[in-house]
């Protein structure tokens, strides 16, 4: 749910306003009213350079596995310098490694080009060119080379690689040298000499990697403690950014949101040091901070809602009313219990050697894993393994969900997300605009499932008595007169009529083509169990004429690697179309709209 917010403005005397904002910062509840933007102050923009700095430089300790053990520095820093300079020390360390890098590369291919010459001593050209002769380099395709140039300029063949001849001539200094090859840009040292320089960098690259770590883990505590010391000052720097000046800068103005459950405590902190403040209405249409507050199962859920959006403060929280559904989707397209079963148990492994932060999004696997495992061994697919053609499970084949019920099942959980979505939306509008205004949008819902349970119920063999399907009737055609003549409160029937057309059309449909979209659950989920079964037919058929050692060997490796690429297509679809039915889908039906800010308190790092 979305916690309630309360606002203030505060009125302080200028001589008072800096304790006043450490007094703020302390209490940690109050969330500043941006009233300017922060692109135009130059100090902000430069404490979020800052910033940035610092953070590549954490990031950049991370990655060597050194931060997380190294012991946590005795006390904050002095100032923010200190661990700027270290950043600094840092990004100089991974630059002259990026030269080394460069220096590498250059020197592995004059390597590779040089093994193809072969190792000799330019002393010895040298001592050539003294005498009076030209050693050349070239080299050419092999069907061009004529042998003709062995005796005009005294070729002699060193090497063929891939169609390629490489030759040297010797002349005599000046002699021109015509022939149809391209000559040899050499890079000057000889083959003993590059792999000698090549040796010394790499022993360089060796010792700049342990000087960069052992520098990692000794300055990344400070380099976090700076980080906290620069999000602190730009707290508060842009506090007084959003803070109006009235009374000639002697009065200083400050508006900000409080949650409602912490606005007492707020309150009586600033009333016993005898500052002014006042709570105000929240108008319509601010942007007022949302903080969510959820159980302990949707809340493991919220990262998919921030991945959208975060809802305004005058609709619901979409969290609670979407995870079980996704829940039941990543299922569904997942399709087999042996993989389900394995994502809770490598979850489970992990989260003894993660961070409380990652352990929610591992949590959160482990529930999918599970709602894969409940469906997997509905329908009676383990690792690829069709149970209900197993013959020892042939008495309870019949109790497996067959393809086609599945299909069926697919259609009808989209219906009732649909309609449970528009029943939101209907709730919203009340909440939002007025009971009346949302009478419309539930009649839509009631038509709907009257519809559904007189034609729909009989397509699925569930006879219903006559007096109930009368009923459905009724309450039907109640509803189609409630949506038609009650869409638009207060406007003149006709109005109403044709807004009802309208309405009927595009209910028609949207309808339709959401509850369309559904069934790729049915066939992702299908398709899922099917290439773990076809996986598991080459792993038997491929080594059926293997002597029994050389069999076990082949079979594992055809079904450790074909199930491992099922196993990554299987996440990726049951990550992505359950994003889709609820980003698009549902979020449509349910009237999403979004757009709220995240609830972030003046508060310490």
């Amino acid at each position: 749910m979305i916690v309630k917010m309360s606002k203030y403005v505060f009125m302080v005397y200028h001589k008072e306003y800096d304790q006043f904002l450490q007094e703020l910062r302390d209490l940690g509840v109050l969330h500043v009213k941006e009233i300017n933007s922060i692109r135009d102050d130059a100090a902000l923009q430069s404490l979020l350079g800052e910033r940035k700095q610092i953070g590549q430089a954490i990031r950049f300790c991370e990655g060597l596995n050194k931060g997380a053990d190294a012991a946590p520095s005795a006390a904050v820093p002095a100032n923010k310098e200190e661990g700027l300079r270290a950043a600094e020390q840092l990004e100089a360390l991974q630059e002259k490694k990026a030269k080394l890098l460069a220096t590498k590369a250059g020197l592995e291919k004059d390597l590779a080009y040089m093994e193809v010459w072969g190792d000799f001593d330019y002393t010895n050209i040298r001592l050539l060119k003294e005498a009076g002769y030209e050693l050349n380099f070239f080299s050419c395709p092999t069907s061009h080379y004529e042998p003709k140039w062995g005796e005009e300029y005294n070729a002699f063949l060193v090497n063929n690689v891939q169609s390629v001849t490489y030759f040297v001539t010797v002349t005599k200094a000046g002699t021109p040298i015509e022939i149809d090859a391209e000559r040899a840009k050499m890079p000057g040292k000889s083959l003993s000499e590059l792999q000698a320089d090549y040796d010394r960098l790499d022993a360089s690259l060796k010792a700049l990697d342990e000087e960069t770590k052992d520098f990692a883990a000794k300055h990344y505590h400070l380099l976090v403690e700076t980080d906290k010391l620069i999000q602190d000052e730009f707290n508060y720097r842009n506090a007084w950014a959003q803070t109006d000046r009235e009374a000639e800068d002697r009065l200083m103005v400050l508006e900000g949101f409080v949650p409602t459950e912490n606005a007492p405590a707020l309150e009586d902190a600033l009333n016993e040091k005898g500052y002014y403040f006042q709570q105000l209405a929240i108008e319509e249409g601010e942007n007022v901070p949302i903080k969510l507050r959820n159980n302990a199962f949707s809340r493991l859920f919220e990262p998919i809602t921030r991945m959208f959006s975060l809802p305004n403060y005058t609709e619901f929280d979409p969290t609670p009313f979407f995870a079980p559904f996704f829940m039941l989707f990543f299922g569904l397209c997942f399709g087999d219990g042996g993989y389900g079963l394995l994502v809770i148990l490598v979850c489970a492994y992990f989260k003894r050697k993660v961070s409380p932060q990652v352990k929610d999004y591992l949590s959160l696997f482990q529930y999918f894993g599970l709602a894969a495992v409940i469906v997997g061994t509905l329908t009676g697919s383990i690792f690829g393994i069709a149970l209900a053609s197993v013959p020892a499970l042939a008495a309870v084949k019949d109790y497996f969900v067959s393809s086609d019920n599945l299909m069926t099942f697919s259609i009808i959980i989209g219906l009732v997300q649909i309609l449970f979505g528009k029943t939101v939306a209907a709730l919203k509008t009340m909440e939002q605009r007025g009971t009346k205004y949302g009478i419309a949008p539930m009649a839509w819902v009631f038509t709907i499932i009257a519809l559904l349970c007189a034609f729909g119920l009989p397509m699925l063999n569930v006879q219903i008595p006559e007096i109930i399907q009368t009923v459905c009737y009724g309450i039907a055609g109640l509803g189609l007169l409630v949506a038609f003549l009650y869409n638009t409160p207060g406007k003149n029937v006709f109005l109403n009529i044709g807004t009802g057309l309208w309405n009927t059309y595009n209910m028609a449909s949207g309808l339709l083509g959401d509850t369309l979209s559904y069934i790729r659950l049915f066939a992702i989920g299908l398709t899922g169990s099917i290439l773990g079964g076809v996986f598991n037919s080459l792993a038997i058929d491929m080594t059926a004429g293997m002597n029994i050692f050389l069999r076990i060997i082949v079979m594992l490796l055809i079904l450790i690697i074909g199930h491992a690429i099922n196993f990554g297509l299987c996440t990726i679809s049951s990550l992505v179309h359950p994003l889709r039915l609820i980003f698009v889908e549902y979020y449509k039906n349910a009237e999403f709209e979004g757009g709220g800010k995240d609830y972030r308190p003046f508060k310490k790092a």
